[in-house]
């Protein structure tokens, strides 16, 4: 009898503990619950939020600076970085950054697109579109109740089109660049596909022209629910890694940050010659393999043993694995760049860069071991009569700055002429090495001993304390939600190189003369001698 009790006391004691848990875990949270909406609100600090909406300070606010705030302000992380210790609203702000375009816009030829005629254009690619997308869904009986896709005018990326003009890819207080920046980072995927140079090489993979594996250059091209397209560039190279002293600047990797960090630096000196570019983690399986209608892309996807998502380059002669670039286990870094109206609204043109390097094993350019070389340049048409090549230089002294060796051809709209600004494409390349200044990339400015006086007054600001170009640079690139987006000694590497642009300018003057050097008039084209203006080995 004893035993029997105490088996009922035991039976009680686990009953008891289960009515117990079973109040605590199930029905306690649901009467508070229940309670949740009768307490105080106060006690909500996200009621608080939500009730007392903040005011739109740009457009509340006569300060005279809101331009600046527009120019600047161009993601998320504006917020970081805002208040009056900004030194990228102060450089922003400047008197530099205010001075009105010249010569000034006229009408319609200073814009790159004729509004209605762009507008009927991208109307019948989108209807285009909606076609093959239902004939798609009908080849593979698929069932959707997905709306057709509608243009709509206010769309970032049509203004961004629209707002084109010989001055450069956007205005300085243009609020559509950081909306487009926003669109890119946020709205979802609805087709996926190889760029047009990945699928030239489907069929054309030559080993003997080809030095380089196509698959280091994976790129792809990605649409959005507004119809806008970005160039997607993965993830190939660590913040902190540098690229290897032994490899040729033909071989290294496409870094996917160097992209966002060129935007930035392109916007940051006023040449507004690199398409808006924004950094965004992409779930490889979900906004690529199944919007994808590339059976080839579709096939080069895998699962690594790591079980990460992968996908390659398809390439006849590089079709290995090793190439790849993988997810963790979905999600993977890359950088989305604007895509520029297309070739049938504004024809651009390629021009071999004259600094153009060898692309081969061995052997050099004339420019290499010619130091009268920028005689020779400036005797050829168009070098000899317009702008162009005060505008090489501009982007030359961007390229040093990043480090970019890979600048091999060049391109520009054909609308605007021979003085029409050169687009700042395909800047992957750069900040590769930090530890070393590459000063061959500086041979325009160094033999020619030329450069605009509006370039030269903005990298005199940037190299002044309180606007130094390390600290803006710093500051711009935390807009990105991929921050930081580079590794700090790339950074201060600016600030070396544009001390090393600055001496050499200075070496120019005082071999030739100010007046010789330093272009007031766009126009003015004259030049010192070549054999006198080679400073730097």
């Amino acid at each position: 009898m004893p035993g029997l009790r105490r088996d009922r006391l035991l039976t009680l004691l686990l009953l008891g503990a289960l009515l117990s848990a079973d109040l605590y875990f199930h029905l306690w949270p649901q009467v508070r619950r229940q309670l949740r909406p009768r307490e105080d609100p106060r006690g909500c600090p996200c009621a608080r939020r939500a009730s007392s909406p903040a005011p739109d300070s740009a457009a509340a606010s006569p300060n005279p600076r809101a331009a600046a705030r527009n120019f600047s302000r161009a993601g998320p992380g504006a917020e970081r970085r805002g208040g009056r210790g900004s030194k990228l609203q102060a450089l922003f702000a400047h008197p530099l950054y205010r001075v009105p375009e010249e010569p000034p816009p006229l009408g319609p030829e200073d814009s790159l697109l004729a509004s209605q005629e762009a507008l009927r254009y991208y109307r019948r690619k989108v209807a285009r579109w909606n076609r093959r997308h239902k004939m798609y869904k009908e080849q593979l009986n698929i069932t959707s109740n997905d709306a057709p896709l509608q243009l709509r005018l206010e769309a970032s990326w049509v203004q961004f089109h629209l707002g084109i003009s010989r001055h450069g890819l956007y205005s300085r207080s243009s609020p559509v660049v950081s909306q487009l920046l926003k669109d890119m980072m946020h709205f979802p995927t609805i087709s996926a596909d190889y760029s047009q140079d990945e699928k030239a090489l489907l069929g054309a993979c030559d080993c003997t022209q080809i030095v380089k594996p196509s698959g280091v250059h994976l790129k792809l091209v990605l649409r959005f629910s507004d119809f806008g397209k970005a160039m997607f560039k993965p993830m190939r190279q660590q913040r902190d890694e540098e690229t290897p002293a032994d490899f040729f600047y033909f071989i290294d990797f496409q870094r996917h940050n160097a992209e966002i960090a060129a935007f930035h630096l392109d916007r940051i000196l006023d040449f507004r010659r690199v398409p808006p570019t924004v950094g965004r983690l992409v779930n490889v399986t979900k906004e690529i393999l199944e919007v994808t209608k590339n059976e080839i892309l579709q096939s080069v996807f895998f699962v690594s043993p790591a079980s990460n998502v992968c996908f390659f380059a398809k390439c006849p002669y590089m079709c290995k694995t090793e190439y790849a670039v993988c997810g963790n286990p979905h999600l993977l870094e890359g950088s989305l760049s604007a895509f520029l109206p297309s070739l049938n609204l504004a024809p651009r043109l390629s021009v071999p860069n004259p600094w153009i390097r060898s692309y081969s094993l061995a052997g050099k350019e004339e420019w290499e071991v010619n130091p009268l070389y920028c005689d020779t340049v400036k005797q050829i048409y168009p070098y000899n009569s317009s702008n162009r090549l005060l505008n090489i230089i501009d982007m030359a002294i961007f390229d040093f700055l990043i480090g970019n060796m890979d600048r091999h051809h060049y391109e520009m709209f054909t609308k605007f002429g021979d003085d029409g600004f050169l687009i700042h494409l395909d800047n992957a390349r750069g900040f590769g090495r930090h530890s070393q200044d590459e000063l061959s990339i500086l041979s325009p400015l160094s033999q020619c001993c030329r450069i605009k006086k509006k370039t030269l007054l903005h990298l005199q600001l940037l190299a002044q304390a309180e606007y130094r170009l390390s600290d803006v640079m710093r500051e711009s690139l935390l807009e990105d939600q991929l921050s930081p987006v580079l590794a700090e000694p790339h950074l201060l590497a600016l600030d070396r190189r544009l001390q090393i642009i600055l001496q050499t300018v200075e070496g120019c003057v005082e071999a030739h003369g100010e007046q010789n050097v330093i272009a007031t008039d766009p126009a003015q084209q004259s030049a010192p001698d070549s054999s006198q203006a080679n400073l730097t080995s």
